[in-house]
């Protein structure tokens, strides 16, 4: 029988589920390593397509004070939804795998931003600081624990997440070109 843990307001998860991805990561932390795909194809002008997995293609462009059609969140937006995101579901897993109840999630994003480089055609001296300089992230949560283990459900979300340790951690990119 899976056993879910309730909650007021939020749809719960799976905590047999989750004790089971958790047992066999423990198990096998190679079980955890995992290759992400995206493809962003450009439709024009600003406007991107960026194709995950099966599921329909998500729409990326530019406001129009830089240039796009304000048809969707820019780049550095999705950036931030994704972490805000990432955030989101480390609560609801902390939470569940403490037997918390949660009736509200709220993560509030904010960044710092320089983007006077313009792409690489503005303003590029030697030296530039480049992307967020500053990310902020607000959580509010309520549910049926004390502020003291809200708190330990925060900290964990943030220490775990995976988006924010990209955010925080030096990651090795690399490009290639195919012409044609």
């Amino acid at each position: 029988m899976t056993q879910t843990v309730p909650t007021s307001g939020l749809e719960s998860i799976d905590a047999d589920g989750l004790e089971a991805l958790a047992s066999s990561a423990k198990a096998d932390p190679s079980t955890g390593r995992k290759t992400l795909k995206a493809v962003t194809t450009c439709e024009g002008g600003f406007r991107n397509l960026t194709q995950i997995r099966t599921l329909e293609p998500v729409l990326i462009s530019e406001p129009c004070h830089l240039l796009g059609d304000d048809a969707a969140p820019n780049p550095s937006e999705m950036a931030l939804a994704a972490l805000g995101s990432c955030v989101s579901v480390g609560l609801l897993a902390n939470a569940t795998q403490r037997g918390v109840t949660l009736s509200r999630i709220e993560v509030a994003m904010e960044g710092d931003i320089d983007i006077s480089a313009v792409w690489g055609v503005g303003d590029t001296p030697d030296g530039k600081v480049l992307g967020f300089t500053a990310v902020r992230c607000s959580v509010t949560l309520a549910g049926d624990a004390d502020d003291e283990v809200l708190g330990e459900i925060k900290d964990s979300a943030m220490t775990w997440s995976p988006v924010v340790n990209t955010f925080a951690n030096n990651v090795e990119i690399s490009s290639t070109l195919t012409t044609g």
